[in-house]
């Protein structure tokens, strides 16, 4: 059974049935389909040679399949990653040179080495140091650029950079440049393939093809235009008149060999190397979550980061650069009736097929039909609805999602997440060092108790009831402090301050120094401090400690109970109340 765990397939294998084998074999013949252009394109995006993208396609996904828990993820590249490569390894050498090929390489590895040690460490909840927004900014920023960096290829001009201010520049400047017969390539291929993604399978469906056919041929739509602008090259001889094509792709299977050591190149691209990899985590588990929602499956994300791990290590010993699980295809892969991860095998196999027998038909493809195929893809990305809508909810959660977006277009791609991620983190400190807190009240008629500011409760004068909605930690400590003090301050007859516990799940060694400070405060101005609704964990935690003993108050079992027990003791002389050594019983049942 442990070994199962980092073996998934030895669990589903044992169950795999013809079934299974039919369904996985069909699913592998539509994705291998979409994935080819689909490669190239991609490869092409990271500035690499275009059989690159078909390397990336085989090895991993076998890698994938052994480890891997989800049943339809489809492993390979996707065009966020790819850009981050582009970024990365332009950063140490020309595009296109092999120094480049080996910094892709080298990130695959890196990727990889990071994402197995997250994985044998169980450390998947790391992921979640990248919040949503800044995800949603960092992609669909990242979706702007990538489709404004493919423009030069529409348009069939030079220009280049990472951020939208090169980009921009570049494009302008050489504007006057275009090359006419690319142009009519590029904005034929956008048209359609728009087209395709809304009206062919209408189309289909009214000419009598039943939904789900007509939704698969619907999205092999890049294929027809591949086939269609191929075609027109040669016919026309258009590379004659200036259409750039893909040239010339090498037949084989991937070469077997380990990246370059150079251990300076290496610590350069480690940061852009561990960005990669989280950042192909969060966007590949969510994909995961949501499609074995459907069949009610479940993944594990720890063993995921171990699958994805595994796929870029092999990617990197492969010819191929960093990879990760892509929504459209997977979302294919689920669709065409994917039962295991044996599909992406299957992928593999047929990807090797066509590095074996197909790169000489590609060899007359125009670039603008790829970059026309990357823009559709990335274009439903974007959503620019998400920062008003985030706007709206959570300002905080605007500024993170505006830092990486701005960030990302105008710094780049590593600055941008990076910047996110510390605005989140320093938003998340801030938020937890001033928790809410209310002032609270008995709602009349009832046992619930809430906030004086937004209901009409009921409250005495000589009793000081206040919910704190958060743990108490070292973040927030000093803050209660104040709190407690200036809600006392103006409140001369007051005798009893309940803090009621409810929302607190842990009380770490500063908090219970204030809890004392606030105790000893409260004794001095001769109001007793008593506690309500401690939970059972927390509660095990104070009777470790000297709080209790020196406690002037009670701790109650609910805050209606504190209330009514309290209401009656308006003149509180005489020694302090004796504190119930257990009032909850036995410990941890609350």
């Amino acid at each position: 059974m442990r070994l199962s765990r980092y073996f998934p397939i030895l669990d589903w294998g044992r169950h795999y049935t013809g079934t299974a084998l039919t369904s996985d074999l069909v699913a592998a013949i539509i994705v291998t389909i979409m994935l080819i252009p689909q490669s190239l394109a991609y490869a092409m995006l990271a500035g690499l040679p275009p059989v690159v993208g078909l390397y990336a396609s085989i090895l991993p996904l076998v890698a994938y399949a052994l480890f891997g828990t989800s049943r339809t993820l489809a492993v390979g590249p996707v065009a966020v990653v790819s850009l981050m490569t582009a970024t990365a390894a332009g950063a140490v050498a020309a595009t296109g040179s092999a120094d480049y090929i080996a910094a892709a390489l080298i990130l695959a590895l890196l990727s990889g080495i990071f994402l197995l040690v997250m994985g044998l460490l169980r450390l998947g909840s790391l992921a979640n140091l990248l919040s949503h927004p800044v995800v949603s900014g960092f992609i669909t920023a990242s979706g702007i650029i990538i489709a404004t960096s493919q423009l030069k290829y529409i348009l069939g001009i030079e220009a280049g950079g990472h951020t939208m201010p090169q980009l921009l520049a570049t494009l302008s400047a050489n504007i006057g440049t275009i090359n006419v017969p690319t142009l009519t390539i590029g904005a034929t291929s956008l048209a359609f393939l728009f087209w395709v993604r809304k009206g062919l399978k209408p189309l289909l469906v009214k000419l009598g093809l039943a939904d789900r056919p007509a939704d698969l041929v619907a999205k092999a739509g890049p294929v027809f235009a591949v086939v269609a602008t191929i075609v027109a090259v040669v016919l026309l001889d258009l590379e004659a008149k200036g259409v750039r094509t893909v040239g010339v792709i090498p037949t084989g299977l991937p070469p077997i060999g380990a990246p370059l050591f150079d251990a300076d190149l290496w610590l350069a691209l480690a940061v852009p190397a561990l960005l990669i990899s989280i950042i192909g985590f969060v966007e590949s588990v969510s994909i995961a979550q949501t499609l074995a929602a459907k069949r009610r499956q479940r993944i594990d994300p720890d063993q995921e980061l171990v699958g994805l791990g595994a796929a870029n290590v092999v990617a990197g010993f492969s010819g191929g650069y960093p990879v990760t699980g892509g929504f459209a295809r997977s979302v294919v892969n689920f669709d065409a009736g994917a039962e295991t991860p044996a599909a992406g095998a299957f992928t593999a196999v047929g990807i090797a097929v066509a590095a074996l027998l197909l790169t000489p038909f590609l060899a007359s493809l125009p670039l603008a039909t790829l970059a026309a195929t990357i823009i559709v893809a990335v274009l439903s990305l974007v959503d620019l609805r998400a920062p008003i809508v985030t706007w709206r909810y959570s300002k905080a959660d605007f500024a993170a999602m505006a830092m990486t977006m701005l960030g990302t277009l105008v710094l780049g791609v590593e600055t941008g997440v990076i910047a996110g991620v510390l605005l989140s983190l320093a938003l998340f400190v801030w938020r937890s060092s001033r928790p809410h807190a209310a002032v609270i009240g008995r709602v009349p008629n009832t046992e619930h108790f809430r906030n004086v500011e937004r209901h009409k409760v009921i409250t005495l004068p000589h009793i000081l009831m206040i919910r704190i909605d958060e743990s108490l930690t070292y973040l927030n400590a000093r803050w209660l402090e104040e709190y407690v003090l200036e809600q006392m301050a103006d409140r001369p007859e007051l005798k009893h301050l309940v803090l009621m516990c409810s929302a607190v799940n842990e009380i770490d060694a500063s908090a219970l120094e204030s809890l004392e400070a606030i105790n000893h405060r409260l004794a001095d101005a001769n109001i007793r401090f008593h506690l309500s609704e401690v939970k059972g964990p927390v509660m095990d935690r104070l009777q470790k400690s000297d709080f209790l003993d020196a406690l002037t108050g009670e701790i109650f079992l609910s805050q209606n109970g504190a209330f009514a027990e309290l209401a009656g003791r308006g003149d509180d002389e005489g020694d302090p109340l004796p504190v119930d050594p257990d009032p909850y019983g036995p410990r941890g049942l609350i």
